[in-house]
């Protein structure tokens, strides 16, 4: 597969994958990002990123916030995981596409997003599942249900002939397939690309309520809450926050802190280089000499899979040998599918950027 189709989504807010397989939505690469020159003005100030007590979600303004859930089975917004479902009706929630409501527990779910997947699996749905995806890879389950069906271009007569009784997509644009399939009484549900972790939760919770999975989705949402304060706890407090890149394909599209993925980031404390670059766009393009002139101290590789991207491959490009992350072993090779997905694995992804950042504050300055 070519590494562009990857462009995959935690969009708007959230992930834009460009670069890679095994994501969520392709779309074409943005045509609106400019690749800053040496001359580009780098982040204009090193705002640190949130402490060990602050909100999962990373967003400004968010009112989520890292809570122990264990004992009230609460989610990440105070709500337990049957408040996301439809007063008084069974299988019922009102989703990105609308009210879904089934007439019965599911036996015959198809689903054509690996994030997805991922969240169906991991809350004991995963018997229920018939077919997944081509891009649904993880885990073991799904893969022996994986199925040529395509998430990115839906073929409508292929899904129907599963005679599902729910489907499951990630960003049901204009509600096309919620339309056509309700044409053939099968219905789906839309979880578009997260923009906080209260996002992730609440899509886990409503897959929950429609599978019939409320208590394992509320333990799953509580044990993510409890893995995240426990990670963020080890974060090192530091004056002046350790600065990163974000690679996302080898032509140097990189994410901003206001991604989801940025926004991961800034809970363990880091600072965005690419926050300084092209102003308006969430996703640019930098370029070799900008990213070398910022001397990141960690780099993050999230096209080892798609395009084989390696510390070695990182420490060969012509001029990066100085710069920090190389010289002290910060190049981080990340799993293109977990930076690609909104899913529970986000937690091990958090933990693989703390472990990065404690190595690295050890590193003297310098």
């Amino acid at each position: 597969m070519s590494r562009f189709r990857r462009t995959a989504v935690l969009l708007g807010a959230s992930f834009v994958i460009i670069a890679g397989c095994g994501s969520d939505k392709a779309t074409s690469k943005p045509t609106t990002a400019s690749a800053p020159s040496t001359a580009s003005p780098g982040p204009t100030t090193a705002s640190p990123g949130p402490t060990a007590a602050s909100s999962p979600s990373g967003a400004a303004g968010s009112a989520g916030s890292v809570v122990d859930t264990s004992a009230t089975g609460t989610s990440a917004t105070g709500t337990s995981a049957a408040g996301t479902s439809v007063a008084g009706v069974a299988y019922s929630v009102k989703a990105a596409n609308g009210t879904v409501t089934l007439a019965a527990k599911p036996v015959k779910i198809v689903s054509l997003s690996p994030t997805h997947t991922e969240m169906l699996f991991a809350i004991g749905a995963g018997a229920q599942v018939i077919a997944v995806d081509d891009q649904s890879n993880y885990p073991a389950g799904a893969v022996a249900v994986k199925s040529d069906l395509s998430g990115f271009t839906p073929n409508v007569e292929a899904i129907a002939g599963y005679k599902p009784d729910l489907v499951v997509v990630g960003d049901d644009t204009n509600n096309a397939l919620t339309s056509q399939l309700g044409a053939l009484k099968i219905p789906v549900w839309s979880g578009p690309a997260a923009t906080s972790l209260d996002d992730v939760y609440t899509e886990i919770e409503q897959l929950g309520v429609l599978t019939g999975h409320i208590a394992d989705a509320t333990k799953l949402v509580a044990d993510m809450q409890s893995d995240i304060k426990s990670i963020l706890a080890e974060v090192p407090q530091s004056g002046t926050p350790l600065t990163y890149y974000h690679e996302l394909d080898p032509t140097y599209f990189s994410t901003r802190s206001t991604t989801f993925i940025g926004q991961i980031y800034s809970l363990a404390g880091l600072h965005n280089i690419a926050d300084g670059a092209a102003a308006g766009n969430d996703y640019p393009q930098l370029n070799s000499e900008f990213i070398v002139s910022a001397k990141p101290q960690l780099i993050f590789l999230a096209d080892t899979k798609c395009c084989g991207q390696t510390p070695a491959t990182v420490a060969a490009r012509d001029g990066w040998s100085d710069i920090p992350a190389v010289k002290n072993r910060g190049v981080i090779a990340m799993d293109d599918d977990i930076a690609s997905r909104w899913g529970p694995r986000v937690v091990d992804y958090l933990r693989a950027v703390v472990a990065a950042v404690k190595t690295a504050a050890q590193v003297p300055a310098g």
